[in-house]
């Protein structure tokens, strides 16, 4: 009985200690990495704080929306968006590296998916970011025209024009990640033969009606409005 117990405690050490001498130098070599990473990250986020402004950028993305499209109180600062992103990128690299000091399966494959699969979330994110962008952009302007001409439905068409481009890019976003494509292409599809099909069907049963008000209104306008010289839209 003695003997046995001998025997499994003497396994247990052997093999505690073969994991030991495995895994311990590559996990100390990977702290190190990661340590030595994350001071350099630190170092270049104060350095690109004190050196990068960019009161053009900041000026650039107020004028265009963007800056309060992100940060919605409006505080937005090009220069601290920069650290940060110089700061996260070292982080994320030096911490693949240390992943890949293992050299194992595990974090072989953790690291060539994040390598293959980070730029397609970059493009992505940035193709979301424009599209909500343009979408308010044109919303607003299709909301200014329609109201400028006094159709009483400007506000549901500034809506409809919003869910149509970010449905757009929503589906060119998952075309580049490569997630439920067919999904996503049949669903807008079926939304543009839709909104086709049911703009058919109305100006098939009421099309006489549509063009007769859109001439009355053409010809109220035109009665309304002066007499313009050939020059006047110069």
């Amino acid at each position: 009985m003695i003997r046995t117990l001998q025997q499994v405690l003497e396994q247990t050490l052997e093999r505690l200690s073969t994991q030991v001498t495995t895994y311990l130098p590559p996990l100390l070599v990977a702290l190190i990495v990661f340590g030595g990473a994350f001071l350099v990250a630190v170092f270049c986020r104060w350095l690109f704080t004190r050196a990068f402004k960019g009161t053009r950028v900041d000026r650039f993305l107020h004028d265009t929306g963007i800056g309060h499209l992100i940060d919605h109180s409006g505080r937005l600062r090009s220069g601290r968006l920069v650290a940060s992103t110089v700061f996260w990128g070292i982080l994320l690299i030096g911490l693949l590296n240390a992943l890949s000091v293992f050299d194992s399966r595990l974090t072989t494959q953790i690291v060539e998916g994040t390598v293959l699969l980070l730029p397609k979330l970059l493009t992505a994110g940035a193709i979301l970011l424009v599209g909500v962008w343009l979408a308010q952009y044109l919303g607003r302007g299709a909301l200014l025209w329609a109201s400028n001409e006094g159709y009483p439905w400007a506000r549901p068409l500034c809506a409809l024009v919003r869910v149509v481009v970010v449905f757009v890019s929503i589906v060119v976003a998952s075309d580049v990640l490569q997630f439920a494509r067919a999904v996503f292409f049949s669903a807008f599809l079926i939304f543009t033969g839709g909104a086709m099909l049911a703009v058919c069907l109305v100006l098939a049963v009421n099309g006489r009606e549509v063009v007769r008000w859109l001439a009355s209104a053409r010809h109220a306008e035109s009665s309304t409005e002066p007499e313009r010289s050939l020059w006047s839209h110069l």
